[in-house]
């Protein structure tokens, strides 16, 4: 018996359904694209850095396991990558606004070395 156990009975505990999407989601480059694009919408640009920065992260941990060495093309014509790529283009757009000039010409010349397409879509 345990020190903690309910001496006098009662329901069992409950136990939510586990629902992988949202960890799925936070997961995804592509949802933090969309969450820094519209803080950026919004004014709220330090914020927009932030989540930029997540999805940028979670982008190249996931190139990486992929087979990413860190450098080569990533396109946007294959739509998995879209995610990292406006993640990356709204990291530059971000840094560029708080001044952060030398992160903003890193991640456009990134975008364009990456994907020529993918900086021309969303410039």
């Amino acid at each position: 018996m345990s020190i903690h156990e309910n001496l006098l009975g009662g329901p069992p505990p409950t136990h939510l359904p586990d629902d992988p999407e949202p960890r799925e989601l936070l997961a995804s480059s592509l949802a933090w694209a969309q969450l820094a694009d519209d803080a950026f919408e919004g004014g709220r640009v330090v914020e927009s850095y932030a989540y930029a920065r997540t999805g940028y992260h979670r982008g190249l941990d996931a190139l990486r396991r992929s087979g990413w060495k860190g450098h080569g093309p990533v396109p946007w014509e294959h739509e998995p990558n879209r995610g990292f790529l406006r993640a990356l283009h709204a990291l530059g757009r971000a840094a560029q606004a708080i001044g952060e000039q030398e992160e903003y010409e890193r991640c456009s010349g990134f975008l364009r070395d990456s994907s020529q397409t993918a900086a021309d879509t969303l410039g």
